[in-house]
C-alpha cells in the first residue's frame, strides 16, 4: 500500500501494519489481503460484492479488522458483509472506512452489514468513518446496519465520525430476543455544508430485553444533522434513547426520538438536547490562557470523548 492507504488505515481502524488475527481490507472496491484463524472464517460472495465473516461458537478473545480504503476519485463502491457469530463467542470486530479524494469525481461507499448473534453471543463493534483530500469531488458514504439478537446475546456499536465526509445517511434497524441487548454509541461532527443523517429503529421482543442509543454530535458552520430514533417495546423490556447536540454557526439540527410500546411492561425512555456552548465555559478556559478558538475544542473535544 502507497502512504495514502496506510494513512487511511491508521486513520478509521488504528492500523499501522497488517493486524494480528482475521481480517479482511477492501482496497478501491478489491481484495486487498485477508488472513482467516482456526476459529474465524471468511468466504468471498458469489452472488454480490461482499464476505462473510463466520464465527465458530465459544470463541474468545479474538478480533476480526475489515477496514476500506480509497483513494481512487470518483470511485463507487457497495459491499454486502453478513457476520454469523456463534453461540457464547465473545469477539471485537473493527470496521471503518477512509477516503482520499484529491480528483473532480464523487468517491462514496455503501455498506450493508448484517449481525447474526448466537445464544449469549458478545460483540464489541467499532466503525469510523474519515474522509480527507484536497479535490472538488465529494466523500459519500451511506451505512446500513442489520441486526439480529438471540436469546441473551449482547452488541455493543461505537460509530464516529469527525469531520471529512461531505454527506452521509447511516441506518440501523434489528431485533432484540429476550434477555438480549443493544448498546449504540454515536459520535459525528459536521462542518461547512456537509450533511449528516441518522436512521435508527430496533424492535425489542423478546422478556427482558434491552436497548441503549446515545448519540453525542456537533454541527458547524452551514452543516446539517438529523437524528431519527425509534424504539420499539413489544415485551416486557427497557428501552433508551438520547441525543445531544451542540450547535453552532449557522448549522441545523432536528432530532426526533421517537418511543413506541406495544406491551404494559415495556419502560421507554427518550431524551433530546441541542444547545450552543455555554459561555462560562468558553470563560474559564480563556482566563486559564486558552484562545477562543482553542477553548472551544477543548470542550467539543470533551462532549465527543
Amino acid at each position: 500500500m502507497d502512504a495514502i492507504k496506510l494513512r487511511l488505515l491508521k486513520e478509521v481502524a488504528e492500523l499501522d501494519s497488517l493486524p494480528v488475527g482475521a481480517y479482511n481490507i477492501r482496497d478501491n472496491g478489491q481484495a486487498g489481503g485477508r488472513n482467516t484463524t482456526a476459529n474465524i472464517d471468511i468466504h468471498t460472495k458469489t452472488d454480490k460484492p461482499g464476505i462473510d465473516i463466520i464465527i465458530k461458537p465459544g470463541t474468545k478473545n479474538e478480533s476480526v479488522h475489515i477496514p476500506v480504503v480509497i483513494s481512487e476519485s470518483g470511485l463507487k463502491d457497495m459491499v454486502y458483509n453478513d457476520f454469523f457469530i456463534g453461540e457464547d463467542a465473545d469477539v471485537v470486530i473493527i470496521a471503518g472506512c477512509g477516503i482520499h479524494n484529491a480528483g473532480c469525481g464523487d468517491s462514496a461507499h455503501d455498506g450493508i452489514h448484517t449481525f447474526h448473534l448466537g445464544k449469549n453471543a458478545r460483540v464489541r463493534y467499532v466503525e469510523k468513518h474519515y474522509g480527507e483530500g484536497e479535490g472538488s469531488g465529494k466523500r459519500f458514504m451511506n451505512p446500513t446496519t442489520v441486526v439480529h439478537l438471540d436469546e441473551g446475546a449482547h452488541l455493543e456499536m461505537e460509530t464516529t465520525q469527525i469531520g471529512g465526509i461531505d454527506d452521509t445517511t447511516r441506518k440501523t434497524t434489528g431485533d432484540v430476543a429476550a434477555g438480549a441487548s443493544l448498546v449504540v454509541r454515536e459520535k459525528i461532527m459536521t462542518v461547512g455544508e456537509q450533511t449528516a443523517i441518522t436512521d435508527f429503529a430496533v424492535d425489542m421482543n423478546g422478556a427482558g430485553s434491552s436497548v441503549n442509543v446515545i448519540s453525542r454530535s456537533v454541527a458547524k458552520e452551514k452543516s446539517k444533522q438529523e437524528f431519527i430514533s425509534r424504539i420499539i417495546g413489544s415485551a416486557p423490556c427497557a428501552g433508551h434513547t438520547e441525543c445531544d447536540a451542540i450547535i453552532m454557526d449557522d448549522a441545523v439540527v432536528l432530532a426526533s426520538p421517537q418511543i413506541e410500546a406495544r406491551h404494559v411492561d415495556a419502560s421507554l425512555i427518550h431524551e433530546a438536547a441541542i444547545g450552543k456552548i455555554a459561555g462560562e465555559q468558553l470563560t474559564k478556559l480563556m482566563t486559564l490562557g486558552l484562545t477562543e478558538q482553542e477553548a472551544e475544542e477543548q470542550i467539543i473535544n470533551g462532549f465527543l470523548a
